[in-house]
């Protein structure tokens, strides 16, 4: 079994450990892993926020945050999750520097479903105008 970037055992991203998850899945985007982060995605998978149409496939997102995304680096901070199983929810904070330089901080809420152990949607709700 190969082992991710994040430390999580890739044949086990599941609704077995969601908070393990979410946690594994934003340290690759504030660490700038892009391969772990890609062990997180289904290949199918598609992901929605603010300020974009949806991102439709591995590829698609992963080129999202080589190319488009306006973060220059930041920080997630997770405050809950919450697991149906196949589902889950989390809310939490952000901070962090754009591209430009302009300092931004902003509360999140992400929605994710899970196919195959894998991420195949993910919803990113801001509460101030899109990142």
């Amino acid at each position: 079994m190969s082992q991710g970037e994040a430390g999580m055992n890739i044949r086990t991203l599941d609704h077995e450990d969601p908070e393990g998850l979410v946690k594994g899945l934003f340290g690759c985007i504030d660490g700038r892993d892009w391969a772990g982060l890609s062990e997180f995605l289904h290949d199918e998978a598609i992901y929605e926020r603010p300020g974009y149409e949806p991102f439709v496939g591995k590829p698609a997102i992963l080129d999202f945050y080589l190319t488009k995304r306006i973060i220059s680096l930041g920080q997630h901070r997770v405050e809950r999750v919450l697991s149906d199983g196949a589902n889950i929810a989390c809310w939490g904070s952000f901070s962090g520097v754009a591209k430009n330089g302009r300092d931004l901080s902003m509360r999140f809420a992400d929605v994710y479903r899970i196919r195959e152990g894998r991420i195949d949607l993910r919803r990113t709700f801001f509460d101030s105008p899109a990142i």
